[in-house]
């Protein structure tokens, strides 16, 4: 090779290497800044193990879409995050529901109950549950009703009135989402549920729940104070009947709809009260 063309192959090569060098430098070095795994230095992780699982249920008239607002703030934190999917046809098949979707997990779970679902998730058994979360929701003790605990204290004037069909399945007056069930969300948020409800089953509420897991597991309880489905006395009676943790908050029956940072807060606390010993 002559002497110019082997100089300029080696300067060529030479800046190459320097380039890719001054890339892999600048690569890694926002690497370290954004928290993604580069050699010798650990990926940035959240405040919980990778295996802890935040389980969301949703309650009647609604499926996981209403966690819409909790799902990637919880997530944020280092916990996994899943909606457990419930057919809202009895309160055994809903616990089947949920000890189904609980084989889905592998660690330490905190289990969120909205509404109806309170009951639900007090009918499952595990020990990798720690802690459960009520969010304006229902906690009928061994041999109650849902229905029972749920008519304790008189309706809001804004309650729907409401009656199973030919079928037995009970559905939400489309102004029942606007006037009680989420009266603080927008207008396009109400409109939104009301499309997407679902019907729960009159087995639903008329079925005695078993020992519940609060007996057992420490819990927390978000009472919604300007809640028009399920009344606040209710919801103060139920709280201190299992001893839970209490947060009182101004909101409405839905808050992970109109104050969702109020629902994140609460489920957090249990989190590291209960996932971090």
């Amino acid at each position: 090779m002559e002497r110019r063309s082997f100089i300029g192959a080696l300067t060529a090569a030479s800046l190459g290497v320097g380039i890719a060098e001054s890339f892999t430098r600048f690569a890694q070095a926002r690497n370290i800044a954004e928290g993604v795994s580069s050699p010798g230095h650990a990926a940035k992780k959240g405040e919980f193990s990778e295996n802890s699982t935040v389980v969301l249920v949703h309650a009647a008239w609604a499926d996981g879409y209403c966690w819409s607002n909790i799902i990637l703030p919880l997530e944020r934190h280092g916990l996994q995050v899943i909606c457990a999917p419930i057919p809202l046809t009895s309160l055994t098949n809903d616990a089947t529901a949920l000890s189904w979707a609980l084989e889905r997990t592998t660690g330490p779970v905190i289990l969120v109950g909205h509404a109806y679902s309170g009951a639900v998730i007090a009918a499952v058994g595990g020990e990798r549950v720690k802690s459960l979360v009520y969010i304006t929701a229902l906690a009928p003790d061994k041999g109650e009703t849902v229905a029972k605990v749920f008519y304790l204290n008189p309706s809001n004037p804004e309650a729907p009135k409401m009656a199973p069909d030919s079928h037995g399945l009970i559905w939400m007056p489309e102004d029942g989402f606007r006037r009680a069930v989420a009266h603080k969300a927008s207008p396009d948020q109400t409109s939104i549920a009301a499309a997407v409800q679902r019907p729960l089953s009159i087995q639903c509420i008329q079925e005695s729940a078993p020992v519940p897991l609060w007996k057992s597991k420490p819990s927390w309880f978000l009472i919604a104070e300007e809640d028009r489905m399920i009344n606040p006395k209710t919801q103060h009676f139920m709280a201190d009947r299992m001893g839970a943790t209490v947060r009182s908050h101004r909101v409405d029956h839905t808050p992970m709809y109109s104050e969702p940072q109020v629902v994140v807060d609460i489920i957090l606390e249990a989190a590291r009260k209960t996932l971090l010993q």
